[in-house]
């Protein structure tokens, strides 16, 4: 099955870019691109509030670049992998390390949220 290219605006291509030249925001995404990760987990793994992060969700969800899912009483964010800046965003986050060893860390520390 034939799938057409999707282009970007140069003004969604720049929006995009600006979003990810915020370093706290380029390190949401490597995370949220290994695991789904809670406003909770994204504060122990950047040292900074919680108001701080979730301000920082607010601008990459209102730009589709985060999609959120509830589990109980948590929201969980994700990597939008349908997003027309999908291949460019994995590209970016392909220069930098992954987040996993992070990730693995927080985990070992029983600091993830675990809520099925």
């Amino acid at each position: 099955m034939y799938m057409e290219k999707t282009y970007l605006s140069i003004e969604e291509l720049s929006t995009v870019l600006k979003l990810l030249g915020d370093r706290t925001r380029l390190d949401i995404m490597r995370y949220v691109s290994v695991d789904e990760c809670c406003v909770c987990e994204l504060v122990e793994l950047l040292n900074l509030s919680q108001p701080s992060i979730s301000q920082h969700l607010r601008k990459l969800k209102d730009a589709r670049l985060v999609n959120e899912k509830r589990k109980g009483n948590w929201v969980f964010y994700s990597k939008n992998m349908n997003h027309p800046a999908s291949e460019i965003i994995n590209g970016i986050l392909g220069h930098l390390p992954d987040g996993k060893k992070e990730i693995e860390e927080l985990s070992n520390q029983n600091m993830r949220i675990i809520c099925d």
